[in-house]
């Protein structure tokens, strides 16, 4: 689990950074702008979010992961609960893309 809590502690540093776009609009403004590096969803988001995103971020060529659940995302964010989110920071997005590969593997 502890690149669970690396994703979250990331996350928890774009929000403080200013390099995080979060929420269902401010994520799908980020992606369309292409200021966004990697975009996650909650896995318990609706079916809707889901597919949206999901073919947004193939459209505009954005990795997409689906992680967590809303309110561990809101809460690594200092929210109540988050269902979407974009990072803004390449740096940042590789290196939770880095943990996010890494879990992957381990199911």
């Amino acid at each position: 689990m502890k690149y669970k809590n690396k994703v979250f502690s990331y996350i928890g540093l774009a929000t403080k950074a200013g390099k995080i776009a979060s929420g269902e609009f401010s994520t799908e403004k980020a992606v369309k702008e292409g200021k966004s590096n990697i975009v996650i969803v909650a896995e318990d988001a609706s079916d809707n979010t889901k597919k949206m995103f999901t073919n947004m971020c193939a459209y505009y060529k954005v990795p997409i992961y689906f992680f967590g659940e809303k309110t561990e995302l809101g809460h690594a964010m200092g929210k109540e609960y988050r269902a979407s989110l974009a990072l803004l920071d390449k740096g940042l997005a590789d290196a939770i893309e880095k943990q996010l590969k890494t879990a992957m593997q381990e199911f």
